[in-house]
């Protein structure tokens, strides 16, 4: 079994990701569109965005420990530093410059089964590179030096809790049915509006660490002497 040092810190996570803007809103869309069957749609949708991010992550742990070591050799040169501040810092002007307001989500076309396994597929490839709650989890388990026993069970439950609040949602619509409409309306619209925001805060701490790490590599002397008059 995994030290609970690598264990509690990968649940947190794993909650973290069920917060999920983009599946929540896709799942609430199904459960909203009046379809006499929503199940076969969204557990096709579901399944697909779990296989996907759990398929990464086994070719993340597989090859990641090579990758980091070639990252290592490099991350403390001078010119990785100047690409740490150059992108921290346009992450961070960028995330105080972005839209926030509220912006339609990503929906299907049609509730078929083939057009939620495209749209799955579609949301993972879209946002795996900004799944910074598990690349982060990745992270941690690489780190733990883990036996492959041990952390493919890890890597299937951190997905199944990932999309665990869209399949308590459907249980809970089908129980309920057009009692529980109203206030899953009302979360979609919040969903809808907060995403953009919740992405600029994430965007600007990023930039922010990227900058503080590239201005170590690089020395703050230098960077003053570049960036002053």
């Amino acid at each position: 079994m995994p030290p609970l040092e690598t264990l509690l810190p990968v649940a947190g996570l794993a909650l973290l990701d069920t917060l999920s803007p983009t599946t929540l809103g896709v799942s609430l869309f199904v459960l909203l569109s009046g379809a006499r069957k929503v199940g076969r749609p969204l557990s096709a949708y579901l399944a697909t965005v779990a296989t996907f991010y759990f398929t990464l992550g086994c070719a993340l742990m597989l090859g990641l420990g090579a990758a980091l070591e070639r990252a290592g050799s490099l991350a403390g040169t001078t010119a990785a530093g100047w690409v740490m501040v150059v992108v921290g810092t346009g992450l961070f002007a960028y995330s105080w410059v972005m839209p926030t307001g509220p912006k339609a989500q990503r929906r299907p076309a049609s509730l078929r089964t083939t057009s939620m396994v495209a749209l799955g597929l579609a949301t993972g490839a879209l946002e795996a590179g900004t799944a910074f709650p598990y690349l982060g989890a990745i992270g941690i388990i690489t780190a733990a030096e883990l036996a492959p026993a041990a952390w493919v069970p890890m890597l299937a439950a951190y997905n199944l809790m990932m999309v665990l609040p869209p399949i308590l949602l459907h249980l809970g619509h089908r129980a309920l049915g057009a009692r529980m409409r109203p206030r899953l309306e009302r979360w979609r619209t919040k969903i809808e509006g907060a995403s953009r925001e919740a992405m600029a805060w994430i965007l600007g701490i990023v930039g922010v660490l990227l900058l503080v790490n590239g201005a170590q590599a690089v020395g703050p002397w230098e960077l003053l002497e570049t960036v002053g008059p």
